[in-house]
C-alpha cells in the first residue's frame, strides 16, 4: 500500500464507508481497513511471519493515520479501543511493518519523535553502500558495453548536485540491452525533469547536467585518461631503452673483446 496526502486513519484502520442498503437506499456502513484485515489474519495464524509494505510513508500524516497505533507498535501485548467500533484491537506480534520513504519528496523531519524512535531506519542512498556500486554491477551483467558509460554519467550528475537526498538513483538505467540512444532518452525523459525541479532558479546547474553536457565531460576525461595513458607508455619505453644501453655487455662479448 501507499500513503499520500489525502490518506487517513479511516483508509488504514477502520472507517464509514458509502454503501447501499438492500432496498437500494445510501448509506453508510463500517468497513475495516487494511491494517485491521491483516492483523486479523495474523492474528489467525501465530506461527506465520506477516509483513506490510507502506511505501511513501513520510508522504501521509502520518500521526493522523496511525492514531492510537503508536500505542500498539510499541506494546504488542496491550489491547485498547478502536476509535469507531470500539472493539478491543491489539497488533499481533508476527506483524511487521517494512515502510519506504523518499526524502526527495518530502522531507523526514516531517516524522515526529514518537515515531522515529519506533521504527528502525535504514538508509538507501545511490552513492552508499548498500546501492553504491548496483548499476555498475547490474549494467556488467545485463548490458556489459554500456556499464561504464552510464554508471560514469549518473556519478557525474550526482557529483554536480552534490545533494545525496537529490540524487539520482539506478532504477532509471536497469534496462537490459540499453544503448547510447536509449540512455539519452531515459535522461530526458525521466532523470531531466526530476534535475529540473531539484536546480529551479539556477539555471547554470541545470544546464551542466543536461544530457550534452555530462557527455562532453565523459568524453573529455577519456580523452585525458588516454592521453596520459599514453605519455605513461612512451615514457616506459625511454626508460627502457636507457636502462638497455646502460646495461654492461654480456660476459661472451666481453671474452671475445
Amino acid at each position: 500500500m501507499q500513503f499520500h496526502p489525502s490518506y487517513a486513519y479511516e483508509d488504514f484502520v477502520e472507517g464509514y464507508r458509502p454503501a447501499l442498503t438492500d432496498d437500494g437506499q445510501p448509506t453508510f456502513e463500517l468497513r475495516p481497513g487494511p491494517l485491521r484485515r491483516i492483523a486479523a489474519e495474523a492474528a489467525a495464524n501465530p506461527r506465520a511471519t506477516y509483513v506490510l509494505v507502506i511505501d511513501e510513508l513520510n508522504r501521509g500524516n502520518v500521526a493522523k493515520v496511525f492514531g492510537e497505533l503508536y500505542f500498539l507498535l510499541e506494546y504488542r501485548k496491550d489491547a485498547i479501543s478502536l476509535q469507531y467500533s470500539r472493539e478491543r484491537f491489539a497488533l499481533p506480534e508476527n506483524l511487521l511493518f517494512v515502510c519506504t520513504m523518499n526524502t526527495a519528496d518530502r522531507s523526514i523531519a516531517l516524522l515526529d519523535a514518537a515515531l522515529r524512535r519506533r521504527f528502525w531506519f535504514v538508509p538507501f542512498f545511490p552513492g552508499e553502500p548498500p546501492i553504491g556500486g548496483l548499476l555498475r554491477r547490474w549494467l556488467a551483467a545485463h548490458a556489459p558495453s554500456m556499464a561504464e558509460r552510464v554508471a560514469a554519467l549518473v556519478d557525474l550528475a550526482n557529483e554536480r548536485l552534490a545533494d545525496r537526498d537529490a540524487a539520482i538513483g539506478p532504477s532509471h538505467f536497469l534496462v537490459p540491452g540499453i544503448d547510447e540512444a536509449l540512455l539519452r532518452r531515459v535522461w530526458e525523459r525521466a532523470v531531466l525533469p526530476y534535475v529540473e525541479e531539484t536546480c529551479y532558479g539556477d539555471d547554470a546547474k541545470l544546464d551542466s547536467l543536461r544530457y550534452d553536457a555530462l557527455a562532453r565531460e565523459l568524453d573529455l576525461r577519456n580523452a585525458d585518461a588516454d592521453t596520459a595513458d599514453s605519455n605513461g607508455d612512451i615514457e616506459a619505453d625511454a626508460e627502457a631503452d636507457a636502462a638497455s644501453e646502460a646495461a654492461p655487455p654480456p660476459d661472451g662479448d666481453a671474452g671475445d673483446a
